[in-house]
């Protein structure tokens, strides 16, 4: 059973926003003692789906909270947006494949740096990214 403590939700709307969710990120991953390879792992997740959220959502959320499973803590950040939905999901999760131009990672390279990826989205009705990362 995961437990879920200490949450946040921030919007995002703006570039400023992306940089208050990385803050956040950062901050929640070093309460919980994740490396700093780890924690670096997270953010940059982080940055590219909160910029995501941003540019192909249009607007939407990041909740962040510290989780907690069989003794070990880990930060689940979940980005939300009311947009126009993935079409082609696999084509999205296909390494080295952009739409535009970010920090190159796209959903492929974020799912690769954290230890959980759930991605929930439909076209017309917006995409949820959910990630996490543990302790080790």
């Amino acid at each position: 059973m995961t437990i879920s403590t200490g949450v946040d939700e921030l919007p995002i709307r703006s570039g400023d926003d992306v940089v208050r969710v990385r803050q956040l990120v950062r901050a929640r991953a070093q309460e919980v003692r994740l490396s700093l390879v780890d924690q670096t792992k997270l953010v940059t997740a982080a940055s590219e789906l909160a910029r995501n959220t941003l540019v192909h959502g249009g607007s939407g959320t990041a909740t962040v909270e510290t989780v907690h499973r069989e003794g070990r803590a880990g930060i689940r950040a979940v980005f939300a947006d009311q947009g126009p939905g993935i079409p082609d999901v696999d084509q999205a999760l296909t390494p080295g494949w952009t739409s535009g131009s970010g920090l190159g990672l796209g959903l492929s390279g974020a799912r690769k740096l954290v230890d959980e990826f759930a991605i929930d989205t439909a076209v017309g009705r917006g995409t949820t990214v959910t990630v996490v990362k543990w302790t080790r």
